[in-house]
């Protein structure tokens, strides 16, 4: 058995980690699914704020220890792709959540005020990203002093959206196709006790989180075996298994009927794959992390602009089914996401 400690490894020891890795963050996934629906209803938040805040958290673990373990070593563009990387691939999670909605389209049952505002701080965050790479290069203590602005926007966003659900000014109209957030009275894991579903929902947090680790370095090592570009491995290869608790968590909860918390999950999954940004830059020593973008990195970060301006399109517009049991964004998505992709691999 190699050294673990010792990069690079093997290319077959290398794609064993990544996909056992993998395989973990699918399995947890699902449980956090459950958990997250009896915990949504449990504490009163509903299953939009709960998806963005809590599952947003948890589910973003792996991505946060991912970049972090990358830049801390110097990869500064491989951490920095995967959190962009993985907020284009998570946000295609919600056209692979909508196949397996079967009464409508997705976007159009699952439509909120507190995923919309959260799609919208979504942009602005990523806006803040985006901004850091273009201005002067400044760092206190060897931070960008974007990074703190980049969290008093996510902690005021959070603000406003909690404030808002409490005192709505406005309300997507209620059709025949919409599911409201009602409690799901009929699971198993409501008869269990709010401590025991908080301790499952943290372990199970911190096992997918693990996985991350795991995946960042099995993606080193892939970049020093193979010479593939950190944008395609950062943005692509990383991105997917950053995406992949997002995704599953999405399709596990469609599959359940809570298709807010779907999409809740995605946005919150994305918004914390920003602040994923602030914590490589605290963990990259050498500058600025967002400074170290290079075209590669651009491309995810403007291509997961579009995406996410498509999804809240598609919330807004509200299409009822479209081409191939997809709304418009789905296609878009998808088609945003293959793009981006072959451009990447080039």
């Amino acid at each position: 058995m190699p050294d673990p400690t010792a990069l690079p490894w093997p290319l077959p020891w290398t794609a064993g980690v990544f996909l056992v890795a993998g395989a973990i963050t699918v399995a947890g996934s699902i449980r956090l699914a459950g958990l997250g629906d009896a915990l949504a209803d449990r504490t009163g938040w509903g299953e939009a704020l709960f998806g963005v805040v809590f599952f947003g958290v948890v589910t973003g673990l792996s991505g946060i220890i991912m970049t972090v373990v990358a830049a801390g070593s110097g990869e500064a563009g491989l951490g920095y792709s995967n959190a962009v990387g993985g907020i284009a691939a998570q946000t295609t999670a919600v056209a692979v959540a909508d196949a397996f909605h079967r009464r409508a389209n997705l976007e159009h049952a699952a439509a909120s005020l507190s995923n919309l505002l959260s799609g919208c701080l979504l942009i602005a965050l990523l806006a803040l990203a985006l901004l850091a790479s273009y201005v002067p290069e400044t760092t206190v203590g060897g931070v960008d002093p974007m990074s703190g602005v980049i969290v008093a926007a996510y902690v005021g966003g959070l603000v406003l959206i909690r404030r808002a659900g409490a005192q709505p000014m406005w309300q997507a109209i209620s059709t025949a196709e919409t599911e409201p957030d009602v409690p799901h009275d009929d699971s198993p894991l409501n008869l269990r006790s709010s401590r025991w579903l908080w301790t499952r929902f943290a372990v199970v947090g911190l096992l997918v989180a693990a996985s991350g680790w795991l995946v960042a370095l099995a993606a080193e090592s892939l970049v020093a075996i193979t010479g593939l570009t950190t944008g395609f491995v950062g943005g692509v290869l990383m991105g997917v298994v950053n995406a992949l608790p997002e995704t599953v968590t999405a399709v596990a909860a469609v599959r359940r009927g809570a298709v807010t918390l779907a999409v809740a999950a995605v946005l919150g999954g994305n918004i914390v794959d920003v602040l994923t940004l602030v914590a490589g830059d605290i963990a990259y020593r050498q500058g600025s992390i967002y400074h170290s973008a290079g075209h590669h990195e651009l491309l995810a970060t403007t291509t997961s602009l579009f995406m996410t301006a498509t999804l809240l399109g598609g919330l807004l517009i509200r299409q009822t089914c479209g081409w191939g049991r997809l709304g418009f964004e789905g296609v878009l998505l998808l088609a945003s996401y293959a793009a981006m992709t072959a451009l990447l691999a080039l």
